[in-house]
C-alpha cells in the first residue's frame, strides 16, 4: 500500500463503564473499608482512571485518641498512591476542622507550596502517610463522598477547545467548568467558590486535568462517577462514529513490527548515555498503530500531553522516527542527540531561579508509524507505564479533536510541573535502586537448579531476566513463581534448546523486545553423561558437544550484537556455567569433561574478541551440585557413583562433600553468587577468568 494513500479506517471507540458494585460485597464493610472499596473499583477500571492517577475521600466520624469524642476525619487517597491497588493504609487521614482552618495562612495563588507545608500538622492518629497536593479539593468541599478521576473520555474533553461547550451540551449545566489551574490549595478555593455560587453543579471539569464529583454515600459517589465517564464516552463515540481519527490513515501497520522492534530497541538503548541503562517497553496496541500511521500524527505528538498525570510520565514530547531509516545507526544517534538538544534548550528557557538541576535527557517515548510505540526508563515498571500513559494520551487526543482543537500543556505550565520543588522532593525520598537496576539478563537452562538459583540472585539485585530452557512446563512453573516473587514486568520466558539455531536466536529477540536489549547472558543450560571410552558412542559424544560446546557458541554469537551496543554504558558480561571436570580430568566423563572444557577455552577466546566492545566474559567451574540440579535427576547420579565405587543414593554426597578440601556441600545459590559477582560490576575489571565453586579441589587449581 502506498505510505501516502489515507486509508480510511474508522476511529477507535471509546470503552464506555458500566457499574461494578456489589450490595452484598459493600453490606460487610466498615465506612473506610467501604472508601477502600470504591476506590478500588474505580482504580482497577482503566475505563475509569490509570495506573496511581484520582483520589478519592470519605469525611468520617472517628474517635480522637486525645479527647475521646468523635471528630471528622477526612480520610483521602495518600501521596504516590494507586487507588486500584491501594489498602486502607495508603490513606492519610486528617483533622477536618484543622483542614478547614488553614485558610487563615492562605494569602493567594503565590501560597500554594507553602500551604502543603502545613498537611502534616492536621494529621490524624498520627498517620504516617503523606497527604496529596489535591487534598484542599476535598476538604473544601462540603460534600461527605468526593471522587477525582482522569479517565481518557473525560480529559478528551477538557483538553478540546470545543470541551466546554461539550460539557454543557452533555449534561445541560449540572456538571461545571474551571479552566485549568495547576493542583493545590488555590485550585481548591477555585472549586469550593465555584461550586458555592453554582449550587446545581454535581460535578465540575478541571480543564485538561479530569472530573470531580460528589454524592452522599459511598455507592452513590461510585455510581455518579461511572456514570458521568459513560456520558462523555458515549457523546465521544457519536462524534466519531464512521469517521477516522486523526485525519485518516496513511501508514498501514507492518506485518514484521514485532522483529522491527526487537532490532530497534537495543540500538536506541545503546545511544541513550546516562547514569542510568534504560529498561524498554514495546507496544502496538491498536491506539498506537491508529495514531502513528496518522495523517495529523507528527502535528499533533509534537504538541505533547494534556494532563498532568500524563505528562510526568511521558515528558514534553516524543521522539518520532522515520521507519524507512530504521537501520541507520548514525541517524538513530543523530535523533537521540538532537532529543537531548531540544530537552536541554526547553530546560534553559523555562528554569526558574530555584529549579532542581535539569534530569535526564533522553526521550521516554518513541513512536514509530506501522510499527508503535517503545517507551524507556530506567525500570521496567516505569517504561511500561509511561507506554500505556501515552496511550491514554492519544486516546484524549482522539477525542478532543473530534469536538474542537487538541489543546496540550502551556510549555512554561509543563515545565513548572516537571520540575515542582514539590516533585523533586518526592524524587529525593525514593530509596536508591539495587544494583542490577536498568540490566538485562538471558538465563539459558533457567529452569533448572543452577539456572534458576542465578536467575533469582540477579531478580534480587533489580535486573530483567529472560528465562530460556527447553522443558516448556518447567520453564513456565519457574517464570510464574518468579513473577509472584519479583513481580510480572521483569521477567519473562522462552522456549529454547540451545541447540536449535533458530530458537537461540528467538530467545535472544525475547530479550531485546520485552526489555530493550541484553547486559548479562549466562551460559548455563547442560547435560551430563558417564561411559568408559569404549561405551562411549557418537550419538552421546556429540550429544555433550551439541549441548555444551555447540549450545554456548550458538547463545554467546546471537547474543554478541546486543552485548557490543552496551559499551557505552558500562559494557556487558557473559558468564558460562563451566564445571571442575572442564579442568581436571574426569574417569569415565570423556565426552562431558571435554565438552566443558571446549566451553571453557570458548570462553577465553570471546575474552579477548569481546574486551575492544566491553564485553567481559569469565567461567564459573561448580563441582558436584546435586541438591536441586537437575542432571543429577537421571543417570548421571549412578554413573558418577559407579564411577567412584559407591552407592548411588546419599552416600554420593557424602562422597563429594568429603572429597573436597573444605568438607562442604555446594549448593544452586552457591553458584548463583559468583554468577552475580562476574555479571555485576563488582567485577567490572575482571574478564577471562575461571571461579572454582567446589568447596576445594586442588586437581582444579586454576594456576
Amino acid at each position: 500500500m502506498n505510505a501516502q494513500t489515507p486509508i480510511s479506517a474508522a476511529a477507535l471507540p471509546f470503552a464506555v463503564p458500566t457499574s461494578r458494585w456489589d450490595d452484598a460485597i459493600a453490606a460487610t464493610l466498615s465506612p473506610a473499608q467501604l472508601l477502600l472499596y470504591r476506590s478500588n473499583l474505580l482504580g482497577s477500571d482503566l475505563t475509569v482512571t490509570n495506573f496511581g492517577g484520582g483520589n478519592t475521600s470519605a469525611k468520617l466520624q472517628e474517635i480522637d485518641p486525645l479527647t475521646g469524642e468523635a471528630v471528622e476525619v477526612l480520610w483521602v487517597k495518600g501521596s504516590g498512591g494507586d487507588i486500584g491497588s491501594m489498602k486502607l493504609d495508603g490513606f492519610a487521614t486528617l483533622y477536618q476542622a484543622k483542614l478547614l482552618g488553614l485558610e487563615a495562612h492562605y494569602t493567594g495563588p503565590d501560597d500554594d507550596d507553602k500551604m502543603v507545608g502545613f498537611l502534616p500538622h492536621c494529621t490524624f492518629n498520627l498517620n504516617g502517610r503523606a497527604a496529596s497536593i489535591d487534598t484542599p479539593l476535598h476538604s473544601l468541599l462540603p460534600f461527605a463522598h468526593v471522587d477525582h478521576v482522569h479517565p481518557d473520555a473525560i480529559i478528551a474533553l477538557a483538553a478540546s477547545s470545543g470541551g466546554e461547550a461539550a460539557t454543557q451540551e452533555i449534561w445541560g449545566g449540572k456538571i461545571g467548568w474551571l479552566p485549568w489551574k495547576r493542583p493545590g490549595y488555590t485550585l481548591g478555593v477555585m472549586l469550593r467558590d465555584y461550586v458555592k455560587a453554582n449550587p446545581q453543579v454535581e460535578g465540575v471539569m478541571l480543564a485538561g486535568h479530569g472530573i470531580i464529583c460528589w454524592a452522599d454515600s459511598a455507592k452513590a459517589c461510585y455510581e455518579h462517577t461511572v456514570h458521568l465517564i459513560a456520558d462523555a464516552a458515549n457523546y465521544l463515540n457519536g462524534k466519531l462514529a464512521g469517521k477516522p481519527a486523526f485525519g485518516g490513515q496513511k501508514v498501514a501497520p507492518n506485518p514484521d513490527r514485532a522483529a522491527i522492534a526487537a532490532d530497534l530497541m537495543p540500538r536506541l538503548r545503546g545511544f541513550m548515555t546516562g547514569a542510568r541503562q534504560k529498561l524498554g517497553h514495546f507496544s502496538d496496541d491498536a491506539e498506537a498503530l491508529e495514531f502513528t500511521g496518522s495523517v495529523e500524527f507528527e502535528r499533533l505528538a509534537a504538541l505533547g500531553t494534556s494532563c498532568p498525570d500524563h505528562f510526568l510520565r511521558t515528558k514534553i514530547a516524543p521522539l518520532t522516527l522515520d521507519p524507512a531509516r530504521l537501520q541507520d545507526d548514525a541517524y538513530l544517534a543523530q535523533q537521540i542527540a538532537d532529543y537531548r538538544a531540544m530537552y536541554a534548550a526547553y530546560y534553559e528557557r523555562c528554569k526558574r531561579p530555584n529549579s532542581p538541576a535539569m534530569r535526564d535527557a533522553n526521550p521516554v517515548v518513541v513512536l514509530v508509524p506501522g510499527v508503535g510505540r517503545v517507551t524507556f526508563a530506567t525500570d521496567k515498571t516505569t517504561a511500561r507505564l509511561a507506554g500505556e500513559f501515552y496511550g491514554n494520551a492519544i486516546n484524549v487526543m482522539r477525542g478532543a479533536q473530534a469536538i474542537g482543537d487538541y489543546i496540550a500543556l502551556d510549555e512554561q505550565e509543563a515545565f513548572d510541573i516537571e520540575y515542582w520543588l514539590l516533585e523533586e522532593a518526592k524524587l529525593q525520598r525514593m530509596p536508591a535502586p539495587k544494583p542490577l537496576v536498568g540490566k538485562i539478563a538471558l538465563v539459558t537452562g533457567g529452569a533448572g537448579g543452577i539456572g534458576a538459583a542465578s536467575a533469582a540472585r540477579l531478580l534480587r539485585e533489580g535486573a530483567c531476566v529472560v528465562l530460556a530452557d527447553r522443558a516448556a512446563d518447567a520453564l513456565e512453573d519457574v517464570r510464574a513463581g518468579f513473577a509472584k516473587q519479583f513481580g510480572k514486568d521483569v521477567v519473562r520466558a522462552a522456549v529454547c534448546d540451545v541447540t536449535d539455531e533458530a530458537q537461540v536466536q528467538a530467545a535472544i529477540d525475547v530479550a531485546a523486545r520485552e526489555f530493550g536489549g541484553l547486559d548479562i547472558l549466562v551460559a548455563n543450560a547442560g547435560i551430563a553423561s558417564s561411559a568408559p571410552i569404549e561405551e562411549t558412542t557418537l550419538e552421546l559424544w556429540n550429544r555433550n558437544y551439541d549441548v555444551l560446546a555447540q549450545g554456548y557458541f550458538l547463545t554467546a554469537r546471537a547474543a554478541w550484537p546486543l552485548l557490543k551496543r552496551m559499551k557505552e554504558q558500562g559494557g556487558a558480561s557473559v558468564v558460562f556455567i563451566g564445571s571442575k571436570n572442564g579442568v581436571a580430568a574426569a574417569t569415565n566423563a570423556s565426552a562431558y569433561a571435554s565438552a566443558k572444557a571446549a566451553a571453557n577455552h570458548l570462553a577465553r577466546c570471546l575474552a579477548l574478541e569481546g574486551a575492544p566492545h566491553g564485553i567481559r566474559v569469565n567461567v564459573v567451574n561448580p563441582d558436584a551440585v546435586i541438591k536441586g540440579s537437575k542432571i543429577w535427576d537421571g543417570d548421571w547420579r549412578k554413573e558418577r557413583a559407579g564411577a567412584h565405587g559407591i552407592d548411588s543414593g546419599k552416600e554420593l554426597e557424602e562422597h563429594y562433600r568429603q572429597r573436597s578440601m573444605l568438607k562442604r556441600d555446594v549448593l544452586p545459590e552457591d553458584i548463583a553468587e559468583a554468577v552475580y559477582f562476574l555479571g555485576s560490576d563488582m567485577s567490572a575489571k575482571s574478564t577471562g577468568n575461571m571461579i572454582n565453586v567446589d568447596a576445594g579441589n586442588a586437581q582444579a587449581f586454576t594456576r
